[in-house]
């Protein structure tokens, strides 16, 4: 049986082959360069693109099974080659944000909201795994990490719970490997909730050396964070000072002890596993 992952370069797809080879599967995964893609010699590595849907047919032609990111512009005609190809299960990486009280306020939301719904409109089967803030969102601190060994920030005690990325993978890679998720949408929520001083504390015992924490104002704040992620996420965080929102608690469970049959991964597991990147 052969699964297709969508995006096996990211740190996600990546962690997702990595689970799926040491199940046995068998793993095709697309790129636009497939002659660059780095992955193990296991691996099928087929051209492939999701803005284009030229590449759809070829990409799902004798695929069971596929991973895929949320690209909703052509979400319909890729859950429409998945169809006409006899693929049995999509396992679409979503976003909890799709709980939010107020979806449609963001446009990346609505963009999950979208490829969701093409899913569910296609006929095949699918399961959304739905993570929350991943700890990779701390990686823009990188670069004043390994040049300065500072970060700063206007809002130390905004605090959030982090996902790390091998918990979603491995939801991800359960619901390819069997049928206990299917037309399930397994929320991946993280461990505890880390102010953001706390965070980098947390990457300086990784790393064994200080990091100097600042407190600068929201204007010098969102600077740079516009040198790192939209102006659109840039000023929600500072309309939230810090803090992430969060789905409403009555929907808040995370699916990792159920479906792994262990705590959620710590932040601090996180950065170990990428000390490297903030050297």
């Amino acid at each position: 049986m052969t699964t297709l992952v969508i995006g096996a370069r990211g740190h996600i797809g990546a962690a997702v082959v990595k689970d799926l080879l040491a199940a046995g599967e068998q793993v095709r995964a697309s790129s636009r360069a497939p002659e660059r893609a780095g992955l193990p010699s296991t691996v099928e590595v087929v051209h492939g693109d999701l803005s284009d849907p030229a590449t759809f047919p070829a990409l799902v032609t004798r695929v069971q099974k596929v991973f895929l990111y949320a690209s909703a512009d052509h979400a319909p005609s890729f859950t429409a080659a998945c169809s006409a190809a006899g693929v049995q299960h999509v396992v679409l990486l979503s976003s909890n944000s799709v709980l939010f009280p107020d979806p449609t306020s963001n446009p990346v939301t609505v963009e999950h909201l979208r490829a969701e719904q093409a899913l569910q409109d296609s006929g095949v089967d699918w399961t959304f795994v739905r993570p929350g803030y991943l700890a990779t969102n701390s990686l823009r601190w990188a670069r004043t990490i390994r040049q300065e060994r500072a970060v700063r920030t206007a809002f130390p005690d905004g605090a959030t719970p982090l996902v790390h990325e091998r918990d979603v993978a491995a939801v991800a890679a359960r619901a390819l490997l069997d049928d206990s998720l299917r037309g399930q949408a397994p929320l991946v929520l993280g461990g505890a909730s880390l102010t953001e001083r706390e965070q980098v504390a947390t990457i300086s015992q990784a790393l064994g050396t200080p990091i100097a924490f600042e407190v600068v104002d929201v204007q010098t704040y969102r600077t740079e964070l516009l040198t790192q992620i939209p102006a659109f996420y840039a000023d929600a965080l500072i309309q939230t000072r810090g803090q992430v929102p969060q789905i409403p608690e009555p929907v808040r469970t995370d699916s990792v002890p159920a479906v792994l049959g262990r705590p959620a991964l710590t932040y601090a597991q996180w950065t170990r596993d990428h000390v490297a990147d903030f050297r």
